[in-house]
């Protein structure tokens, strides 16, 4: 069982760079790899970011890539998001997932726990 809590959002203003953090339970963080999603208001949940144990492999969505970079330390058991040049659009609930597979996914179905989400809000 993992617990995730995330943190590190709130009101931005665009072109900001906040980082957000998800801190997880357990003894075996290092066998998971982990995503980042998000859901904008009225919209699907969507894949932003994942990261493979070791933290040699990513994966990145079209509409982050190049702005946003995930990244891990396994001595911490934690998961960040750097968020640069942050627009409008990327106003969203983000949620921080780890999956019990070494194969970074985009799906949110491969994903075994979830964290309650934060709350990302750009003003223009």
């Amino acid at each position: 069982q993992v617990q995730l809590v995330e943190s590190g959002g709130g009101l931005v203003q665009a072109g900001g760079s906040p980082r957000l953090s998800c801190a997880a339970s357990g003894r075996t963080f290092n066998m998971y790899t982990m995503g980042w999603f998000r859901q904008a208001p009225g919209k699907e949940r969507e894949f932003v970011a994942a990261i493979s144990w070791s933290g040699g492999n990513t994966n990145y969505a079209d509409p982050v890539k190049g702005r946003f970079t995930i990244s891990r330390d396994n001595a911490k058991n934690t998961v960040y998001l750097q968020m640069n040049s942050l627009k409008p659009e990327d106003t969203a609930i983000y949620y921080c997932a780890a999956a019990r597979s070494n194969m970074i996914s985009t799906r949110e179905v491969r994903y075994d726990y979830w964290g309650q989400g934060t709350q990302v809000t750009v003003s223009s």
